[in-house]
């Protein structure tokens, strides 16, 4: 009987702690979805927020948990996770995000927790612990996530231009600042879709680790629902430090470069999400930016602050792992 209450109680520990998580990715990642449409003058911060918030949430209609499943079965072996592992793993994640928010840095939440989870899972079973083929896919999608949002941001930009030549620069404002509450709400549909599924997955490798549930059995609906609810309520908070970086300090944004660029991240985190793959909506939207950027004229992109960025996302998985690895150590000893 002891036993099983501390189990229980570790459980309820650790299932808040991850849904801790997802409120900080939301509100870590509030800014990629609210930057573009903030800085562009369309929405006031507290509308947009409420806005991204609301679609973070219908995201549970809209898309299967393909993500769920790879971060529950296809980063480190199942067998190996114990509730040491997952401890080990959302405190290297969590630490990332706190440091990079605070230094207002854009980098992934979740790059920090695939690297939570690699770190633990190396520390306590070695390389055998990691599934070669779901982390290399998660790997890849770091360069191929931004270079799709720079290529489809391009090409809405120059497709737009083309298709409004003859129209005067007021009535293009207009038209798109309208627009640009739909390309935001997608964006929103697809960071929620994609984000809290990784949230998903991380509980749902628990409770089977636990015994309270089976592989082969579904994922909780509570699961789902908590983890939607928990990244709508952080981006309802919002992370206000990275927003002037997304939204103004890699390049200048009107109402037409906004919707392009949320319209070419929202593609590609659609793409990524039905596929399964864990992409970060950090990497999409900067990508889309400087695509944007670019299509106007090169020099309109500080390229100093884009790759400022870059670093950070080369970063994040190393030193989340590093940090986990730490903290699963730590756990060892007092869990």
């Amino acid at each position: 009987m002891d036993t099983l209450t501390i189990s229980l109680g570790v459980v309820i520990v650790l299932v808040a702690l991850a849904l801790a998580f997802d409120f900080m990715n939301g509100f870590h990642d509030a800014a990629n979805a609210i930057a573009t449409v903030v800085s562009t003058g369309v929405l006031k911060p507290h509308q947009a927020v409420a806005w991204a918030a609301m679609f973070n949430f219908i995201a549970v209609a809209v898309f299967h948990l393909n993500v769920a499943t790879t971060i529950g079965k296809g980063t480190i072996d199942p067998a190996i996770v114990d509730h040491i592992v997952v401890f080990g793993a959302l405190i290297g994640a969590i630490a990332w995000n706190i440091i990079t928010w605070y230094y207002g840095i854009p980098s992934s939440s979740s790059h920090a927790l695939i690297g939570g989870l690699v770190g633990a899972g190396l520390a306590k079973a070695g390389p055998d612990a990691l599934i070669a083929g779901g982390i290399l896919k998660t790997v890849a999608f770091i360069f191929v996530s931004p270079l799709l949002g720079f290529l489809l941001g391009t090409l809405l930009m120059v497709i737009v231009a083309w298709l409004f030549r003859r129209s005067t620069p007021r009535r293009v404002d207009r038209w798109f600042r309208r627009l640009q509450l739909i390309s935001a709400g997608l964006y929103s549909l697809g960071h929620g879709g994609n984000d809290a599924q990784k949230t998903i997955g991380i509980i749902w490798m628990l409770l089977i680790a636990a015994g309270m549930t089976a592989k082969a059995d579904p994922i909780p609906t509570w699961v789902v629902i908590a983890c939607y609810v928990s990244i709508s309520l952080g981006t309802l908070f919002g992370g206000w430090r990275i927003v002037k970086t997304m939204g103004q300090r890699i390049t200048k944004l009107k109402p037409v470069g906004g919707f392009c660029a949320e319209t070419g991240g929202a593609i590609t985190l659609f793409l990524a999400t039905m596929l399964g793959i864990p992409v970060s909506t950090t990497h999409t939207i900067t990508g889309a930016i400087v695509g944007v950027g670019s299509a106007r004229k090169v020099s309109a992109v500080r390229w100093g602050v884009a790759g400022g960025i870059v670093w950070a996302w080369i970063l994040t998985i190393p030193a989340s792992a590093l940090v986990a690895a730490f903290a699963w150590w730590i756990g060892s000893l007092v869990l």
